[in-house]
């Protein structure tokens, strides 16, 4: 590496509520966040259970992703002493916000639940009244805000957005001024698309990422990453290459996910939902995971840059690396080839090729059958001497699965154990598992001396990510 990666500011959402005190309150105690949620109607399903926070100021119940993002960017530039108009890229982990396109179709007029009925889903019952264009079909407006966004007119970002961030809070900053129609929502002049267009575009995953670079006053590249359960990870990967080589000196990263009905009902067709509402992931009686709330900006700086600007590094990012086995579309390879090769990558880049200073691996641990003795022998593979005393968790045991979300959410979680001194456990375990047979920390947090720790990520179609972080 020609310059060094240092982490100096993050801000986190998860159903815990808001920031690393939550985060130890909850995951760092093993306490399970799962309960059953009322955002959407969940007679149709298996299960009513999901990792979803509550309404209030802690929560980000009823809030667009697009309000949890500002507001996680915000406070990770408030902690890294960075101001709007700085020169930064972002980088975002996101499929989009699903929530609008249901909302949308439903407000449309349809009967029944999309997907049920997919003629009825093609197009509303009849044509709708718009208050600028006249009569136009909900197909027409969706495709109106897609040219829009396509054509570079992401409408809700003006100056004046990023200004709110340096003079107070913002629409999208604040839960009491966070409506449907702000902070994005203001219409500017000669902008004929509608408030409900724009609230669908927000499904256009790059739409979020210009809207979060406008919210914070950004001025850097923008790229988004939708690589299902790495995307985050690997938008941090991406990030990570980009100041080791010297081509940016601070990248803002981030990834999303709030639980909504559209993902919940795919996860439930496939049968991939736990049918006893716990994630038990590496115990002999798991039988799936469940989806929760999740997201999380992280300040990535070179070292020097942010030693010239004074500020406190909070851990190192010292190796990364990314593999694919293309083994199939939704199953691991049953070696957990791809991890281990991504895991060599990071550890080879990290100077420690056979893991020998490191002291803790955060899982990817779903709590699925095929997942869990895959990724034990994936990391078995790539550190044959030493992988039996290295301490293994998976946090989505009381977090969920963010999906998209789950890298950077995991990164932060990563990078606490190491300040801490703790280790995050393995919540829900009950009984050991042949397939499974490293040490999971069942149950309990464990104080340890921790200087090293990989997190490691994978994703459908046989994706894989690792990160390895070191204490400052």
């Amino acid at each position: 590496m020609s310059g060094e990666v240092t982490v100096t500011g993050f801000g986190v959402r998860t159903a815990f509520g808001t920031g690393a005190e939550a985060l130890r309150r909850g995951v760092f105690a093993g306490k399970p966040a799962f309960t059953a949620t009322t955002r959407f109607d969940t007679g149709p399903y298996r299960t009513a259970m999901a990792g979803v926070a509550g309404d209030g100021p802690g929560g980000v119940e009823g809030w667009a992703l697009r309000y949890a993002l500002a507001r996680c960017g915000v406070e990770a530039l408030d902690m890294a002493g960075l101001r709007a108009g700085a020169e930064a890229a972002v980088l975002l982990g996101v499929a989009g916000d699903h929530t609008s396109v249901t909302r949308y179709w439903r407000g449309a007029g349809l009967d029944g639940r999309c997907g049920s009925d997919v003629a009825g889903c093609a197009v509303p019952r009849a044509p709708e009244k718009h208050p600028v264009r006249g009569a136009s079909t909900g197909a027409e407006r969706v495709a109106g805000a897609v040219r829009a966004t396509d054509a570079g007119r992401v409408a809700d970002v003006g100056p004046a957005v990023g200004r709110e961030r340096a003079t107070g809070a913002s629409p999208a900053t604040d839960p009491e001024r966070a409506t449907d129609a702000s902070p994005f929502e203001t219409e500017r002049v000669g902008d004929a698309m509608p408030a409900d267009a724009r609230r669908v575009a927000d499904a256009v995953p790059a739409r979020l990422t210009e809207l979060l670079a406008g919210e914070l006053g950004l001025t850097g590249p923008r790229l988004t990453f939708t690589n299902a359960c790495v995307a985050s990870a690997a938008a941090l990967i991406h990030a990570c290459r980009l100041i080791s080589s010297g081509r940016i000196d601070v990248a803002v990263c981030g990834g999303g996910y709030l639980v909504e009905e559209e993902t919940f009902g795919k996860f439930d067709s496939g049968r991939a939902l736990s049918r006893d509402g716990m994630v038990r992931p590496f115990s002999a009686d798991r039988s799936g995971l469940l989806l929760g709330d999740g997201v999380a900006v992280v300040v990535l700086e070179s070292a020097e840059h942010a030693r010239r600007r004074g500020a406190r590094p909070l851990a190192g990012v010292v190796g990364w690396g990314a593999a694919s086995d293309a083994h199939h579309i939704a199953q691991p390879h049953p070696e957990g080839v791809g991890l281990a090769r991504a895991a060599r990558q990071a550890m080879r880049l990290a100077g420690d090729p056979d893991g020998a200073a490191l002291d803790y691996v955060n899982a990817h641990g779903t709590g699925t059958k095929y997942n869990d003795g895959a990724e034990t022998r994936g990391l078995r593979a790539a550190f044959p001497e030493r992988a039996e005393p290295i301490p293994v968790s998976s946090t989505k045991s009381t977090t969920g699965h963010l999906l998209e979300a789950a890298g950077v959410v995991e990164f932060v979680i990563t990078m606490l154990a190491l300040t801490d001194g703790v280790l995050p456990p393995t919540a829900g375990f009950t009984a050991p598992d042949p397939e499974c047979d490293l040490d999971y920390v069942p149950n309990e947090p464990r104080r340890a001396d921790l200087r090293r720790a990989l997190t490691v990520n994978a994703a459908f179609g046989g994706a894989n990510t690792a990160l390895v972080l070191e204490r400052p």
